[in-house]
């Protein structure tokens, strides 16, 4: 499932002797990396490369590898691609450094930037390829497919005169199609369901507002519930106002989920983290080569929570800038961090436009929380293979289900404020360590989502129930909705005739989860519109009911208040 704003994971040369290459947009940034470098140093001073010998050194790699690109393009036996041959030489240089410094083209470029804007200029639907055919999930609350009518389930044949289906039908073609400037118009051909005729849209594009908090309501009357999935450029603005509106509604305590968080921007995380400690303690510090970019960042603000009972959820996707928050939480005995230990990314980098519109990402510091810790976790540089197996390392070493199993390394032992030990090198570590459910994860589930069965399943049941959902409060939705065994044999039904043999054992282990997945798409479907700030508080709320980690979070407020009050004594993590 996509929606717009999101991209939930590439001239001939000649033969010739003494020609000079092309002025192609390959060539022009065949010396990229090393020609601007050289430039930069030729601006900033030698100093900035560490004087004149540096520059000598960059001088003759820059020679070095224009002079080969050129022997390749006039001589080599056959014709080459020299944009795909720069890539590839620039990607496999930086692999020899570490393994978050990176390069993007151009297109790549564009979409990872996307992912931390505020928002883009389309159409505002979130759509899925099912069947070679674009259905329409859900229009996103607010934007002008909303307005025009635009409705869940419904498939989009044509978008002005290009036919959207068929067997090569791909994310990049849809987003090209239905994104552009905004005040622009699009003709949409869609057919609806039970209609025997397509029906015809004309929508204006906006501006659609991207949202990072996914969800931010109170789970009883004095608990709150706030989740983040990365740091954006409004994750800060939409932070502070789902925390009012949830003190305003009697909050006393919260739950903040940093879960499957993979980071994004440093000032975003301390702004949050500063709202919950008070005075000016440091939140974090980076150390780079030198002092050009060591920086030191303090609570500057009176935060609109800085007392009242904490927990952070953590696992092994919370990474960079989630870490900066639980670690600064953690080491000034803040917050309860609660769930299994994160990922273990303390490298800083710096993003660099190039001429072309690629960007390099280069690491130019390390961070480090409060106490002094840095959470980056080994790395061999040139051995990137080794580091992005060290999750599926974690993972045969019973990391995931057993708090012995993480295994920190007591030469870097550090203290909070209230004398607790915490560990770097790794990742932050949990004070209270909550196993990954695991009973439900079958590969007949895997399957099904594979042939994407039960999100599909779900969309027909929503329409199928339209009329009788809307009416309900979703109290009386979340109590008298019940995906029953029937419903599900026909899902059983529709995954064998997608080629999904039938497996009783593992379809039973899964049931229980599969008809929660449903009820919450479902629910996601029917009142997200009524959510503000792309919030889908109703979906978040029936997945918590077989949320184990969530569950079991909620009953740790009063580890958490002890925290608060100082007598929260024991070291990370808690025994089981």
């Amino acid at each position: 499932m996509e929606s717009e704003e999101r991209f939930n994971t590439n001239p001939t040369g000649q033969k010739g002797t003494r020609s000079e290459i092309k002025n192609s947009k390959a060539t022009v940034r065949l010396p990229m990396l090393l020609g601007i470098t050289l430039a930069g140093g030729m601006l900033i001073g030698a100093t900035f490369f560490g004087g004149t010998k540096s520059l000598n050194n960059i001088g003759r790699g820059y020679t070095k590898y224009r002079e080969i690109l050129q022997l390749i393009e006039n001589n080599y036996v056959d014709t080459v691609n020299t944009d795909e041959l720069v890539d590839f030489s620039i990607t496999k240089m930086l692999e020899k450094l570490d393994p978050h410094t990176a390069y993007m083209n151009p297109q790549d470029a564009v979409a990872a930037r996307s992912q931390l804007e505020g928002g883009f200029d389309g159409i505002g639907v979130e759509f899925n390829i099912y069947k070679d055919t674009v259905y329409v999930v859900t229009p996103l609350a607010g934007g002008p497919s909303e307005a025009a009518g635009i409705q869940s389930g419904d498939k989009i044949i044509k978008v002005d005169e290009t036919a959207l289906a068929g067997k090569k039908i791909e994310n990049s073609a849809v987003f090209k199609a239905l994104r552009g400037k905004r005040g622009t118009p699009v003709k949409l051909t869609i057919l609806r369901k039970n209609d025997k005729e397509p029906k015809v849209f004309t929508i204006t594009r906006d501006r659609i507002p991207t949202y990072s908090v996914d969800a931010a309501y109170m789970v009883d009357g004095k608990t709150g519930y706030i989740k983040v999935n990365r740091f954006s450029e409004t994750t800060y603005d939409e932070f502070k106002t789902a925390l009012t509106a949830l003190k305003a509604q009697g909050m006393t305590q919260l739950l903040m989920d940093l879960r499957n968080n993979p980071g994004g921007y440093m000032d975003r995380a301390t702004s949050i983290a500063d709202e919950f400690i008070a005075g000016n303690k440091m939140l974090v510090y980076t150390d780079g080569k030198d002092n050009r970019y060591d920086r030191q960042t303090f609570a500057r603000i009176a935060g609109q929570f800085e007392e009242g009972p904490l927990i952070v959820l953590l696992d092994e996707g919370s990474a960079s800038a989630s870490e900066i928050v639980a670690g600064a939480l953690q080491d000034h005995d803040r917050a309860l961090i609660a769930g299994r230990r994160s990922f273990g990314k303390g490298l800083v980098q710096m993003p660099v436009t190039l001429s072309d519109g690629s960007e390099l990402r280069l690491t130019i510091s390390r961070y480090y929380t409060p106490s002094g810790r840095s959470i980056q976790k080994p790395y061999v540089p040139g051995q990137e293979g080794d580091y992005e197996k060290d999750l599926e390392q974690r993972s045969k070493r019973g990391e995931y289900y057993i708090a012995d199993s993480i295994k920190n390394d007591p030469k870097l032992k550090f203290k909070t404020d209230g004398g607790r030990v915490v560990y770097g090198g790794g990742g932050i570590t949990p004070d209270y360590f909550i196993p990954r459910d695991s009973t439900w994860q079958t590969s007949y589930l895997v399957r099904l989502y594979g042939k994407n069965i039960i999100r599909e399943f779900a969309m027909e049941y929503t329409n199928d129930n339209r009329k009788k959902l809307e009416k309900m409060p979703f109290a009386e939705f979340d109590r008298s909705v019940v995906i029953n065994d029937e419903e599900l044999a026909k899902l059983v039904k529709d995954a064998t005739a997608e080629g999904i043999k039938f497996n009783e054992k593992e379809y039973n282990r899964s049931k229980n989860y599969i008809r929660t997945q449903i009820k919450a798409l479902v629910a996601r479907a029917i009142y997200q519109k009524n959510n503000k700030g792309g919030q889908n508080n109703e979906f978040f709320r029936v997945i918590g009911e077989s949320d184990d980690t969530y569950q079991k979070a909620l009953k740790l407020f009063d580890r958490a208040d002890k925290l608060e009050h100082g007598t929260f004594t024991y070291n990370a993590p808690e025994k089981k």
